[in-house]
């Protein structure tokens, strides 16, 4: 064993074997090997475009959208409910402690914002879900900011 990876050797090989090329021409074969790079082989975009216009092809999207709508719901709803329960744990905690009134409040109407994004996203209004759970956020922020 040389003890050199697999990238050291593939520069050489591809050297060797490009001067091996280079020193092998036979003057009775005449292949263009460049006018083959135009034509579309079969894994191209250019044959799969062509295929696809034709019917052959089904593009594979639709096949998982049911599958990422569902798990954006799951999302937004698991989400919406852990930030409920933080907003309503820290709003029970500020409560209990020397802090102004404003403060679990806005620990409360955050937790609240988010739990309307729990539930407008397991409806799968996950775009609004999203918004409401940044919102709600910022809502608790602004209460941690105002102890």
């Amino acid at each position: 064993m040389s003890g050199r990876t697999d990238s050291d050797t593939q520069d050489g090989i591809r050297t060797d074997a490009i001067e091996a090329h280079d020193t092998d021409t036979d003057p009775d074969i005449d292949i263009d090997i460049d006018s083959t790079d135009d034509m579309p082989r079969p894994d191209s975009d250019a044959a799969n475009a062509d295929a696809a216009a034709d019917g052959d092809v089904d593009s594979g999207e639709d096949e998982y959208a049911g599958e990422d709508a569902r798990q954006a719901r799951w999302t937004a709803a698991g989400t919406g409910a852990l930030l409920t329960l933080a907003g309503l744990a820290a709003a029970l905690l500020r409560l209990t402690g020397p802090a102004p009134a404003l403060v679990p409040a806005a620990y409360a109407l955050g937790a609240a914002v988010c739990a309307l994004a729990a539930l407008l996203g397991s409806r799968g209004r996950t775009r609004r879900a999203l918004w409401l759970l940044i919102a709600g956020v910022m809502v608790m922020a602004v209460g941690d900011q105002l102890d």
